[in-house]
């Protein structure tokens, strides 16, 4: 037992030494890098890469590899891995390299989930390194680079009701995880609607009388990314709402041109609209004006209200009144 364990002590401290060689071996060779390559070395003074106190931080060598011929002759040999430029390892290989460190951390457990590695999508396509910041780490220049293939998302987040991604209090990975996500479109939680709760917890519920659709998906009603129409709605109400439900016709006024009480153009024997201060709420006014559906069914998320319906003089809760 005891010779096992001197064993095991024995076989540690000699990879603690091969480990230290190694590392003395990578710092000597990227010494010789930084003779030609100062710049980058003063360019990177504040990266997480150039934190000589911390035994994790890489050299010139752990990323571009020995590049033994390279010194020799810079113009015709180049480094064994680029990452720009001619000859640049494609997206997944470059991956490979920033992986080898980075896979360690559980943020990046699903990365080959994610659509980025399929699209071959690399680490370096998106990540800056020999940088003083990564622009991609900061929440206010974070978007320009998503924008880059984004397109649609550049134009929407400019549009009048939108999420305030331009005045940088929100950016793209508030929501999304892009190295990878058990959810949809790479959300952070495992579906749209856990991703929006952790803003607008408010909308969870549970509800007693919850509205299906917003129970589903969030996405169902609102472009999370920008919209003309308020609330960041797909569409403007009723336009939006009788996507799913029949417009109205009660009381003798109707919702849709050519029912009774829709003036004008006026249906036979009508001459003046039907909607007055007697006429049922059901009307053109209420529908196709103001706040239109939500002037009524003001509790589109859903509603506790617990009355149990006419009988005892209120609406029928089902429908989403206050």
């Amino acid at each position: 037992m005891r010779f096992r364990i001197l064993s095991a002590v024995v076989g540690i401290g000699l990879s603690a030494l091969a480990g230290a060689a190694w590392a003395s071996m990578d710092a000597e060779a990227s010494a010789v890098c930084e003779a030609c390559h100062e710049e980058h070395k003063l360019q990177m003074a504040g990266h997480k890469h150039s934190v000589a106190a911390d035994a994790r931080t890489p050299t010139c060598v752990s990323c571009h590899g020995p590049s033994e011929k390279h010194p020799e002759d810079p113009g015709a040999v180049k480094p064994d891995r680029r990452f720009k430029g001619a000859n640049a390892l494609r997206g997944n290989d470059a991956s490979a390299t920033c992986l080898a460190c980075h896979e360690k951390d559980a943020k990046r457990t699903l990365w080959a989930t994610s659509t980025h590695p399929s699209a071959d999508v690399g680490c370096t396509s998106c990540h800056r390194v020999h940088v003083h910041s990564d622009p991609l780490l900061a929440k206010t220049s974070q978007p320009t680079v998503c924008y880059s293939c984004h397109q649609e998302q550049r134009t929407r987040v400019n549009l009048a009701s939108r999420h305030p991604v331009a005045e940088g209090k929100m950016t793209c990975s508030d929501c999304h995880s892009v190295h990878g996500s058990a959810g949809p479109k790479l959300m952070k939680r495992d579906s749209t609607n856990d991703t929006c709760y952790l803003c607008h917890a408010e909308k969870r519920g549970p509800y007693v009388h919850p509205h299906p659709e917003a129970t589903e998906d969030c996405a169902t009603c609102h472009n999370p990314h920008g919209s003309s129409v308020a609330a960041m709605l797909k569409a403007r109400p009723p336009i939006l709402c009788q996507q799913c439900h029949t417009p109205h016709v009660a009381g003798g006024v109707g919702a849709l041109g050519g029912q009774p009480g829709v003036f004008p153009p006026p249906v036979a024997g009508q001459y003046q609209s039907e909607v007055t201060a007697t006429s049922s709420g059901k009307n053109t006014v209420n529908i196709w004006q103001g706040r239109s559906c939500l002037n009524c069914h003001t509790q589109v998320h859903g509603s506790n209200n617990p009355a149990s319906g006419v009988p005892l003089g209120n609406p029928t809760p089902q429908y989403l009144f206050r």
